[in-house]
């Protein structure tokens, strides 16, 4: 029986730069994929972004998930269409940039939570994309407040409506972080 190291998260993306460049440049093309799976809502869009931001973060690790993150953005800030809406500084600065700018961090959070035994188990993987979702919401929410008038109303229109999807999506990265250090453990 293996047993579990913290290497197996990143195992996927570890390894030379030039491997290091293609996991990024794949995690940046699944990102914009997952925006364009979207149900349309006001003021914040509901897509899957969220979701393949918790299971890159929690399959490539902290410093690769965040990286692939932050490389997602800078294509959306120099304006490719990546994002629900498109692309752009303005976009990046509108009502979701708060939401898009939390995503390094819970990439981040989820891969650190990962690669320290969290995607071991179904539910603490599950556990673990949770508490990585958080960032999201904690940079999001705010950042929505001055677009539309304040934290009750961003609370309203920018978190409860959310809720559901959040929740299967959460379920889904953790499951999909699971699944991927299982296999890896089986080998």
């Amino acid at each position: 029986m293996t047993t579990y190291t913290p290497s197996m998260v990143s195992d996927w993306a570890r390894g030379n730069r030039s491997r290091q460049v293609v996991s990024v440049l794949a995690g940046t093309v699944l990102l914009a994929l997952s925006a364009r799976v979207e149900i349309p809502f006001w003021p914040v869009p509901f897509s899957m972004q969220t979701f393949v931001v918790l299971a890159l973060g929690m399959v490539y690790g902290p410093t690769l998930g965040a990286a692939t993150v932050l490389a997602y953005l800078a294509e959306g800030l120099v304006g490719l269409p990546v994002f629900v809406g498109g692309g752009g500084p303005a976009y990046l600065a509108g009502p979701t940039g708060g939401y898009l700018l939390g995503m390094v961090a819970a990439a981040w959070v989820a891969g650190y939570l990962a690669l320290h035994g969290w995607a071991r188990h179904p539910l603490t993987a599950i556990a673990a994309a949770a508490i990585g979702n958080l960032p999201v919401y904690l940079v999001g929410l705010p950042w929505l407040a001055v677009w539309v008038g304040g934290v009750e109303q961003a609370i309203v229109a920018g978190l409860v409506p959310f809720i559901p999807g959040a929740i299967l999506k959460v379920i889904g990265a953790g499951l999909v972080a699971w699944g991927m250090a299982h296999i890896t453990r089986r080998r």
